[in-house]
């Protein structure tokens, strides 16, 4: 996995606009000398616009007691990670996740509670900040774990016809990670984003070893495929969670949620001045209908 380190460090070493760099700052400043790393991912990343849009961060820390003044924040960020804020700084808006090194690195692997964070990792991202180079060593390897895990977890689901095609096991992996989220993007978004840098993903599938010494019977692809929908359905229990834990953290969080649903799913939802005062309720109110209209899945 030589060439697979190299290939994720050079990518999180890669540039990023001033501004980026100076908000993950500015968000490791707020959580002092907890703070470990600020990760920049997501769609902004991708699509290189920042201005109107809304950044995605993680936030590494080296624990959540010594990251908060408030220890309920702590207990929560444990309990169910990660906490996720809203920030604005300098005319940009972002909202940052917060892990624990250890959490980060479990997350970023085959041991993950749920594949979001697996999903995220072994998309692009940047390593913007980091307190110094022990910290970095310890973000490029939790990183550099998320493509192999990814793809180890779904090479037993493809059939004979996929298994040697590298696009084709992304495509798997996305479409199922994407699966087990609550998300208002639209059925083709796995297969946009590899088809965005296809190049990117093969050489990341080659450097990871795929594809993999492993042979699987129908039936086992039929078992793999079934163990992946029990991960999707404990995903969304978990996420039912984190909305009602964020109904206390992320201000604004509503308004975010309705926003990114009317820009993935053409959805026109207005937010009422009721449902930014009870935003839990809120979020229990639309999620019925959404579901429904296909907004979200």
């Amino acid at each position: 996995m030589v060439e697979l380190r190299r290939l994720v460090a050079a990518e999180l070493a890669s540039a990023v606009d001033p501004r980026v760099a100076a908000m993950a700052g500015a968000i490791a400043a707020l959580h002092g000398k907890a703070s470990r790393a600020v990760l920049f991912y997501g769609s902004c990343l991708r699509e290189k616009q920042l201005d109107g849009l809304m950044l995605d961060f993680y936030l590494i820390v080296s624990d959540y007691r010594a990251a908060y003044d408030q220890r309920w924040l702590a207990v929560a960020n444990r309990l169910v990670p990660p906490n996720v804020f809203c920030f604005e700084h300098h005319g940009l808006t972002a909202k940052y996740a917060v892990l624990s090194e250890d959490d980060f690195a479990r997350e970023c692997d085959v041991s993950a509670r749920t594949p979001s964070v697996l999903a995220r990792f072994a998309q692009p991202s940047r390593l913007v900040w980091a307190k110094d180079d022990a910290a970095r060593t310890r973000a490029v390897d939790a990183v550099s774990r998320a493509a192999p895990a990814l793809l180890h977890l779904t090479q037993p689901t493809m059939s004979d016809g996929e298994a040697a095609d590298p696009l084709a096991i992304w495509k798997k992996a996305f479409a199922y990670t994407y699966g087990a989220e609550l998300r208002a993007e639209r059925k083709s978004r796995p297969d946009a984003i590899v088809e965005a840098d296809p190049e990117r993903y093969r050489q990341f599938a080659r450097a990871a070893g795929f594809p993999f010494p492993l042979e699987t019977t129908e039936s086992e692809r039929r078992m793999t495929d079934e163990a992946w929908r029990r991960f999707q359905r404990r995903t969304r229990r978990i996420q039912m969670l984190r909305l009602a834990k964020a109904s206390a953290t992320f201000t604004g969080g509503v308004d975010y949620i309705a926003w990114k649903i009317n820009r993935h799913a053409g959805t026109q939802i207005r937010i009422k001045p009721w449902q930014r005062r009870w935003p839990l309720l809120a979020a229990i109110s639309l999620l019925p209908r959404l579901l429904r209209s296909g907004a979200v899945r």
